[in-house]
């Protein structure tokens, strides 16, 4: 090699370390610069993680349902599966209900962060002094009938006397409380007012004379089963004036003070969920389908439900933009229709019954 080359490479060694020396030099020890990523070439494979922010381990909420997976719930678990409450940086669970859980229960306790139920079950909880508030008003109109076949003879409420009458309780009895005492109907001693099993069985099976349904679920079961519309009688809730607000959203108050901004991811991950699931109602049962016990529905039946559920929660005329907030009229008139009826024995107080704090932080 002549000496001419053996210079040259002598200079090119000697640029190439002071390089090195001067990149490790601007990426050493000085963790308080910002807008600079250390170079990869500065031969030093720790210093790029060491110099990196770690990433927030995501925030786990807990998510209570009054019922087990099915359309109803469509909404979380659309949010669930396409990743929008990921994107929140929260890791939701979402907890299946039953006949013998009561979601204020869970929330009260710390079992659950947030619950799903109807709102006369949430005024009641409170009336016992469970911190409990709610912050989102999903569903804005009653799902709630009494169904009968017309071989019972009840063409109105007041036929209801001396019949056997059936309800899931838990929470879920209080509309019709409302309406026994608009007919002036003693639920102990004019009805046999009973609990219901979670199938339609003893209605179809004629143990019941009338007996509770969702028109997105019961009534389409008892529809499937055979029976024919024209055969039944249905009384509304709505129609009869004591329909109440049903699938709502609450939180523990102690755990919501101090989650505010948590609260609000969820609750905007959720709409955003709800949204898609109304939107496309078929892709939506597909993942509920992912979700609910085998064998114990089909996807025909759950289709139907998102279907009349997605009524409920977008009814004619109803601005979707709205959805989540609680309407302190439609709220009042669900209260006021609890207190009347002897649902809860105060009136309500609404200031602490629900708060839109938590609906105007996620709509920002």
């Amino acid at each position: 090699m002549s000496v001419k080359n053996r210079k040259f490479r002598g200079m090119l060694l000697m640029a190439v370390m002071a390089l090195v020396l001067s990149m490790l030099a601007g990426c050493g020890g000085n963790n308080s610069s910002s807008g600079s990523e250390p170079s990869a070439s500065a031969g030093n494979s720790a210093a790029p993680e060491a110099s990196m922010a770690p990433a927030a381990d995501p925030v786990t909420v807990k998510l209570q349902l009054k019922w087990v997976p099915q359309a109803q719930f469509a909404g979380y678990y659309v949010a669930l599966s396409k990743g929008y409450y990921k994107d929140e940086g929260l890791d939701v669970q979402i907890l299946p209900g039953g006949p013998d859980i009561v979601p204020e229960q869970q929330v009260a306790g710390g079992s659950a962060d947030i619950g799903v139920d109807w709102v006369a079950s949430l005024l009641t909880s409170q009336e016992q002094e469970m911190p409990l508030v709610q912050i989102a008003q999903i569903y804005q109109k009653s799902g709630l009938v009494l169904v009968s076949k017309k071989s019972a003879n009840i063409n109105s409420p007041a036929d209801l006397k001396g019949k056997r009458v059936g309800n899931w309780m838990g929470g879920n009895e209080f509309e019709l409380l409302a309406l026994f005492d608009k007919y002036k109907i003693d639920s102990n001693k004019d009805v046999k007012f009973t609990k219901q099993g979670f199938t339609m069985d003893q209605f179809l099976g004629g143990e019941l004379d009338a007996a509770s349904a969702m028109t997105y679920n019961e009534y389409q079961v008892v529809l499937e089963s055979g029976v024919k519309a024209e055969d039944l009688n249905v009384i509304d809730m709505n129609d009869e004036g004591v329909a109440m607000l049903e699938d709502n959203l609450f939180a523990n108050k102690e755990w919501l003070e101090a989650n505010k901004e948590t609260a609000a991811k969820f609750v905007r991950a959720s709409l955003k969920g709800w949204k898609d699931a109304i939107a496309d109602p078929a892709a939506a049962v597909d993942i509920v389908m992912g979700q609910a016990e085998a064998g114990s529905t089909t996807k025909e039946h759950q289709l139907k439900m998102m279907e009349e559920v997605a009524k409920l929660i977008q009814p004619e005329g109803f601005d979707i933009s709205k959805l989540g907030y609680t309407d302190e009229a439609a709220f009042k008139q669900t209260a006021d229709i609890a207190f009347k009826f002897g649902v809860i024995k105060k009136e309500a107080n609404l200031s602490e019954a629900y708060t839109n704090e938590i609906m105007d932080m996620a709509s920002k």
